[in-house]
């Protein structure tokens, strides 16, 4: 407990991970690495930088004094000069070269960039993870039928199994679209106040090569082998909004699949873990409500919002930057980012533990079977004699009344009324045998087993699980 606001995505759902990759130790020794590979570049290529001094940045990584960079923030105004300024208390012989030739993006962008790989590529895991089992769930019962809804009405059957390959498509299409902004992701290396790099351009006199190859060796020190070609003080605002984009996207996935288990856990057909435990109403103690699921809609509603922030963002940026970007990507990107793992773990757990009840589905097929299979029962019916137009005839009057019953809270007995008409040909017995369920899935079992096969490669490795999480 705190007697301060603390965010509910740090305090409740968001991962060890997350939390610590996005923490201010994490961004701050960061911000060092970037001032270190700057002066270890500027060594290697000739300027007035020492080996020693290198060293003895990198000999103070870590110990971060943040009372003195309070202090010297409160004073100077500026967190990125108060860091300089601490930084060269841990490393006086360097503290003359820190920042050379800088400015303030260096660090705070290139760090972002980062950082937000670094994220991304976590959130892949975990969507790998979530994929693994859902395929594992679908492979399962990719030949239980159940009823189908279009219009949250009753239509044809499919099976549990084939539905659960729409969730995954979207999962899959989410995938892609990540790999895609990973693979893309720059940044935005060394390029001075307007990302003119004229500062650069007077410390190696006009030598633009050394500059590119500075900017080369930054990179590559972080593992990237790509810049932004162009650029103003920042790197362009549009990478965020490719970012925050795409965990939307997942947001949007996790929302469909959680509202269909909220729908289907209302008719008891499939239900989210339960524990033994669990308590689901303070008043109805009767009730398991679907909270995981309902959770994951909630969240992942925040997160579809966030990621308007960055749109807005990136279109108000005025000529070579402004600084009302700065507060809210402060918010928005951590948010977003803590938000998408927080989704992606609940989804985890529920897809996991997911419960089906094979009774309940097997009673909604059968109540509705007759009206599903009405058609094979006339062309059943016209092979043993009968006149088309009079059987349908039939099957739509006998249709209406049966479902008339239903309406009064009654069970279908649209077989006992069609037995009870002289002109229909089939007897009770024949029209039984046409409503064996699996007739009317069509290629639910093979589009599944297609689906998971394409998926395999991708899946190979992954382990299915559920993390323990507070929900």
């Amino acid at each position: 407990m705190t007697d301060k606001y603390e965010s509910p995505l740090s305090s409740r759902y968001a991962s060890d991970y997350m939390l610590n990759l996005f923490s201010s130790d994490t961004r701050y020794q960061t911000w060092r690495k970037l001032w270190v590979a700057l002066a270890r570049a500027e060594h290697k290529l000739g300027l007035n930088v020492t080996e020693e001094q290198v060293k003895e940045l990198e000999a103070h990584l870590t110990d971060i004094d943040y009372d003195v960079v309070a202090a010297r923030e409160k004073e100077v105004r500026h967190d990125v000069m108060a860091h300089v300024y601490a930084y060269g208390q841990k490393a006086p012989g360097a503290a003359g070269i820190i920042h050379l030739g800088a400015t303030s993006c260096y660090v705070t962008d290139n760090a972002d960039v980062i950082i937000y790989r670094k994220g991304l590529r976590y959130l892949r895991g975990q969507l790998l993870i979530l994929m693994k089992n859902l395929a594992k769930f679908a492979d399962e019962y990719k030949d239980l039928p159940t009823l189908g809804y279009t219009h949250y009405q009753p239509a044809q059957l499919v099976t549990v199994g084939k539905r659960a390959t729409l969730w995954l498509q979207d999962y899959m299409t989410d995938l892609e679209e990540l790999d895609f902004v990973i693979g893309q992701m720059k940044m935005l290396g060394c390029r001075g106040t307007t990302g003119t790099e004229a500062s650069f351009m007077d410390l190696f006199e006009g030598d633009g090569d050394k500059i590119d190859e500075m900017n080369r060796m930054i990179a590559a020190e972080f593992d990237f082998d790509k810049i932004f070609d162009v650029s103003g003080q920042t790197y362009t605002r549009k990478l965020d909004s490719r970012i925050l984009n795409v965990l939307s996207s997942i947001a949007q996935s996790a929302y469909k699949m959680a509202n269909d288990i909220r729908l289907l856990q209302h008719d008891r057909q499939v239900e989210e873990p339960f524990e033994k435990n669990q308590i689901g109403s303070s008043a109805m103690a009767y009730k398991r409500n679907p909270m995981r699921s309902e959770r994951i809609c909630s969240l992942a509603r925040y997160l579809m919002a966030d990621a308007a922030n960055a749109a807005m963002t990136a279109s108000t940026q005025w000529l070579e930057r402004t600084l009302d970007d700065s507060a809210n990507r402060r918010i928005s990107l951590p948010e977003g980012f803590l938000g998408a793992d927080a989704v992606l773990r609940l989804a985890i757990n529920v897809t996991n533990g997911m419960v089906v009840n094979k009774t309940v589905i097997e009673s909604v097929v059968r109540e509705y079977l007759p009206f599903i299979a009405t058609e094979n029962l006339m062309m059943e019916a016209v092979k043993a004699g009968g006149n088309r137009q009079e059987l349908h005839e039939i099957i739509r009057t006998c249709s209406m009344e049966a479902t008339a019953r239903m309406k009064e809270g009654k069970s279908c007995d649209l077989l006992e009324r069609l037995d009870a008409q002289k002109e229909f040909t089939l007897s009770l017995e024949e029209m039984q045998k046409v409503l064996e369920p699996s007739l009317y899935i069509g290629r639910c079992p093979q589009q599944v087993e297609a689906f998971l096969k394409k998926l395999a490669p991708i899946l190979e490795g992954v382990k299915a699980s559920s993390e323990e999480i507070n929900v």
